[in-house]
């Protein structure tokens, strides 16, 4: 059962889009309530969305009209994957018009998106944009179709994807993150077989094990763009179906010890939150370091995170 201080917290009218993926995701009141109505209607009007959408320009880019891609975070590409988040839907004509600019510069050769300067798709983008754009509304677009054919040609046949081209790993968690939000009518065989390896390449590994302890995997953050943690990994997993696989026992009671005395979870770091030859080249390149867009300040109660915290222990049955 959720707090009732937290549910209020999350229902505040400040940020209606995290009210409105309560009420829907959480409480999972339907599209006909008069409240679900009310805030959707309100996300782009106040809050994290309306300020994002105040910074477009008229011709639906962010910063720059050329690479949509670059500076990081702050360029069209991460814009749109929030918005995406916060329940902004193609309804919105500059939404729609963003979306219709992003796919045609990020086409693939294959007639998907994710492309890079040659079309060819990269896995973290498409996988991005794919989930994005099914969240906006485009699950019956033919690109959006084409790109979760590429995402099954990619795959490891072991199951999981390479971002890298060093082997699969867990940072390539995109492409499950696009499966969870592609209708399962659409769902074709192979698409059935890939999520089922990919799922079982997370849980073979509880979501955490690959080679020596990862800090950043334990940290949870918002936004998350292409970074992985292990609440991503419980999100995807369970919006799958896989809530009641054992192996989640690890990520599961992690989630569980990070929750706060007063029932919230806090953001504990934002993109690039990385260890290694990045944290060294950041380090030693201050200047390269990207911008990280945070919504929320870093240490303190996050609704981004709570809300994905919440939903996954609603999907577990806990």
């Amino acid at each position: 059962m959720v707090a009732k201080k937290v549910l209020d917290w999350l229902l505040e009218d400040d940020q209606p889009g995290v009210r409105y993926r309560t009420l829907t995701e959480l409480l999972h009141r339907p599209s006909t309530d008069s409240e679900v109505r009310a805030a959707f209607a309100a996300i782009p009007t106040r809050g994290w969305a309306a300020e994002i959408l105040a910074e477009r320009s008229p011709g639906g880019w962010w910063v720059n009209g050329e690479g949509l891609y670059t500076p990081k975070y702050s360029a069209t590409t991460w814009r749109m994957i929030t918005l995406a988040d916060l329940g902004m839907t193609r309804e919105d004509p500059r939404i729609r018009d963003s979306c219709e600019l992003w796919m045609r510069r990020f086409r693939g050769t294959d007639g998907g998106v994710g492309g890079n300067s040659k079309g060819n798709p990269h896995h973290c983008l498409a996988g991005n944009m794919a989930r994005s754009l099914i969240r906006f509304g485009y699950g019956d677009d033919d690109r959006v179709r084409r790109t979760m054919e590429w995402l099954v040609q990619s795959a490891d046949p072991k199951g999981g994807w390479s971002c890298f081209e060093r082997g699969r790993n867990l940072d390539s968690w995109e492409g499950m993150s696009a499966f969870a939000e592609y209708p399962r009518s659409k769902w074709t065989p192979a698409m059935t077989r890939t999520v089922e390896l990919g799922a079982e390449y997370y849980l073979e590994r509880e979501l955490h094990r690959q080679g020596g302890r990862y800090a950043p995997w334990y940290r949870f953050h918002y936004p998350v763009y292409y970074y992985y943690d292990v609440l991503v990994g419980l999100d995807f997993l369970t919006r799958l179906g896989y809530g009641d696989d054992r192996r989640l026992g690890y990520a599961l009671r992690l989630l569980e010890t990070k929750r706060r005395k007063d029932g919230r979870w806090t953001l504990d770091a934002i993109p690039p939150d990385v260890a290694g030859y990045m944290a060294r080249f950041y380090r030693d390149h201050p200047s390269r370091r990207p911008d990280p867009k945070a919504l929320e300040s870093v240490g303190t109660p996050s609704k981004m995170v709570t809300l994905s915290a919440l939903e996954v222990l609603d999907r577990v049955g806990r």
